[in-house]
C-alpha cells in the first residue's frame, strides 16, 4: 500500500498532471487543506481518499449521508467535503486495506470551527478508543494510522496557543497502539522534521507532501 499523504500546504506542481508522477493508491490529507484539492488529487489519480479536518477547514459535523444523498438536519444539503471523500474525524474506517482512526481539529484558541479544548478533545478521543476496540472484538484488527490534524502535546508542537498539541493523545496512543500517528498544523518553515517515537508508534509530521508506504 502507497499513499500520497498531504496536510495544510498547497504544493502547485501536486495540482496538476505532475501528481502522475507520484503514483498511489490511496490519498491521505491531515487538514487545513483546500477540498478541491484533495478531490483533484484523488480524481486524478483514480484511488481513495481519507482526511479530517483542521481548524481553517469548514464545518463538516451535521452531514449525513443516505443513499449517496448528502443530508443535514434531515433535509438534502450540499456537503462541502471533496466529493469521494471519507471524513474520519472521530470514526475508524476500513480504506485501501488500512484501518485509519481519525481526530481532526486543534486546540480552541478563537471561535472558529473545528477547534477544541484539551477537555473536549479528550472526551472524544474517548469515544473513539471505544469504537476502534468494537471493531477489534468484531474481526481482530487494530488501527494502523491514528490521523490527526494537530500533534500530541509536547510532541513536534509549539508554545503558542493555536499550535499546542493534544494531551489526550499519548493516552489515545497507549490504548490504540497504531504504526503510525500522522499529523498536520505544525509548519516547518524549512527546517527538518524528524520523525517522533511515543511508545511502539511513529509519529510524523506530514505538512505538504509525503509519499509513504504500508506493509
Amino acid at each position: 500500500m502507497k499513499a500520497l499523504v498531504v496536510a495544510d500546504e498547497v504544493e502547485e506542481r501536486l495540482w496538476t498532471s505532475a501528481v502522475l508522477n507520484h503514483p498511489a493508491d490511496l490519498v491521505i490529507g491531515a487538514g487545513d487543506l483546500p477540498y478541491d484539492y484533495l478531490e483533484f488529487l484523488s480524481s486524478a489519480l483514480d484511488v481513495p481518499c481519507v482526511f479530517v479536518p483542521g481548524n481553517h477547514d469548514p464545518d463538516l459535523s451535521g452531514y449525513t449521508r443516505h443513499g449517496g444523498l448528502s443530508m443535514m438536519d434531515g433535509f438534502p444539503a450540499e456537503w462541502p467535503g471533496p466529493a469521494g471523500g471519507v471524513n474520519a474525524d472521530g470514526r475508524v474506517v476500513d480504506i485501501g486495506g488500512l484501518r485509519v482512526a481519525g481526530l481532526g481539529g486543534s486546540v480552541r484558541y478563537n471561535e472558529g470551527p473545528n477547534q477544541w479544548t484539551q477537555r473536549q478533545q479528550a472526551r472524544r478521543a474517548r469515544r473513539l478508543v471505544r469504537r476502534a476496540r468494537l471493531r477489534r472484538r468484531r474481526d481482530g484488527r487494530d488501527v494502523d494510522i491514528l490521523l490527526t490534524h494537530a500533534p500530541p502535546r509536547h510532541c513536534g508542537d509549539r508554545e503558542d496557543p493555536p499550535h499546542r498539541g493534544f494531551d489526550c493523545l499519548h493516552r489515545t496512543i497507549e490504548l490504540l497502539r497504531p504504526k503510525w500517528l500522522l499529523h498536520g498544523h505544525i509548519h516547518p518553515h524549512g527546517e527538518p522534521v524528524p520523525d517522533r517515537v511515543v511508545g511502539e508508534t511513529t509519529v510524523r509530521n506530514v505538512v505538504g507532501h509525503r509519499i509513504m508506504e504500508f506493509v
